[in-house]
C-alpha cells in the first residue's frame, strides 16, 4: 500500500514508519518538525507541512496515490495541554478535521488513528477495557476522545475505515539501534532513569510513595514501540467501509516506578540514586491495558512483556545516543 504517516518523525510514527517499510510498503512522512526530528524520517521520504494546510494535504494525496493514512500527529503532554488547552484542540482536534477533510476530497478514506489511553481518564476498573466509559480527565484526553468521536461520525457518513490504537506507556527503542526515544522537554519515566544512569540527572524522583500498590509508587502497563508500530500493520486488514474499530494496546503487566527503577539499575550496572517527592495531581495509582480485543481481532501479540526486555532496548538507544537526535 501508499501510507502517509503524519507526525512520521515523531517518536511512535518513526518506528511504525520503518516498520511498515520493512513490510514493503510504500511510505511517506508528514510532519512540521515541531516535536518530530529530521534525522528520524524515512530518508528521502519526509515532505514538510502542517496540518492546517488541507490544500497541501489534499495535493499530496493525490499525486502520492495515497491508500491509506496513519494519523501520529499531535501534541500529547498533559501538563501542557492544562496550561495551554487552544493550542491541543487546534492541532489535535481542528488539524485532525483538516486532514480528515483532505482525504475526503481526495477520496482517501482509511485511516489508523493513534489515540490513547488516556481517553479513559481514571477508570472505576482495572484493568482497561475498552467497554469502560471514557471520561478524560485533561484537555490532552479530551482532544483524542473528540477525534475519536469525528472518526466514528465520518465513518457513518462518508464510508471512511478507520481503527483507533488506544496506547498505554508507550517505551523502548528499535530493535536495529536506529530509531529511539528523544523529547524536550523529557517526561517520560524511563528515558529520566537512564539520565541518571548517563550522568546527565543527579537523581530519578519517584512521585508519591503511598499510592494502593504493592511498593506504593504507581503503576503502568510499559509497551514496546515496535510492539505499537506491528499493531499499525495488523490494523491495515481491519479496516471496512463505514467501519470505526477501538483496540487498546498494552501488555496487561503494570510495573511500578519503583520497579522500573530497578530494571534501570540491572539494566545499566549504574546505582541510579532515587529520591522521595509529593504525589502528582490526578496521577490514578494503576493503569494496565485489558488487550484481549487486539490480540483476538488483530492477531496482535506484543513481542516485549519484560520491564527489563524494554529497558535493555531503550538503554542501547540512549547509550549510543546521549543526547537524542542531536548531535
Amino acid at each position: 500500500m501508499n501510507i502517509l504517516v503524519t507526525g512520521g518523525a515523531g517518536y511512535v510514527g518513526s518506528h511504525a514508519a520503518q516498520w511498515m517499510q520493512g513490510a514493503g510498503h510504500d511510505i511517506w512522512i508528514y510532519d512540521n518538525l515541531s516535536t518530530g526530528h529530521r534525522q528520524a524520517a524515512l530518508p528521502n521520504r519526509l515532505i514538510e507541512g502542517e496540518l492546517s494546510d488541507q490544500s497541501l494535504l489534499a495535493t499530496i494525496l493525490a499525486e502520492k496515490q495515497i491508500d491509506v493514512v496513519m494519523h501520529f500527529a499531535a501534541l500529547s503532554l498533559v501538563g501542557e495541554s492544562v496550561e495551554q488547552p487552544a493550542k491541543y484542540y487546534q492541532n489535535n482536534v481542528l488539524g485532525t478535521f483538516h486532514l480528515l477533510e483532505a482525504m475526503r476530497h481526495a477520496n482517501v478514506r482509511q485511516l489508523v488513528f493513534s489515540s490513547t489511553t488516556a481517553v479513559f481518564g481514571s477508570p472505576s476498573e482495572m484493568p482497561i477495557h475498552e467497554e469502560l466509559p471514557r471520561c478524560p480527565v485533561n484537555p490532552y484526553g479530551w482532544t483524542k476522545f473528540m477525534v475519536e468521536e469525528m472518526l466514528a461520525h465520518y465513518c457513518q457518513s462518508y464510508d471512511f475505515g478507520c481503527v483507533a490504537l488506544r496506547y498505554f506507556n508507550a517505551a523502548g527503542a528499535a530493535k536495529n539501534g536506529t530509531l529511539g526515544e528523544s523529547h524536550d522537554p523529557e517526561t517520560h519515566l524511563i528515558p529520566l532513569v537512564l539520565q541518571v544512569a548517563l550522568g546527565q540527572r543527579e537523581s530519578i524522583t519517584i512521585f508519591g510513595e503511598d499510592y494502593p500498590t504493592p511498593d506504593g509508587s504507581c503503576v503502568r502497563d510499559y509497551v514496546h514501540v515496535d510492539d505499537l508500530a506491528q499493531a499499525h500493520q495488523q490494523a491495515l486488514e481491519q479496516l471496512r467501509a463505514g467501519e470505526a474499530l477501538y483496540f487498546n494496546l498494552g501488555t496487561g503487566r503494570g510495573a511500578s516506578v519503583r520497579e522500573v527503577i530497578e530494571a534501570c539499575r540491572r539494566v545499566t550496572g549504574h546505582p541510579i540514586p532515587a529520591i522521595s517527592g509529593a504525589r502528582r495531581p490526578g496521577d490514578p495509582a494503576i493503569l494496565v491495558a485489558e488487550s484481549s480485543r487486539a490480540k483476538e481481532v488483530l492477531n496482535w501479540q506484543p513481542a516485549f512483556l519484560e520491564i527489563d526486555e524494554i529497558v535493555r532496548s531503550a538503554w542501547q538507544w540512549h547509550q549510543s545516543h546521549p543526547h537524542g537526535y542531536v548531535s
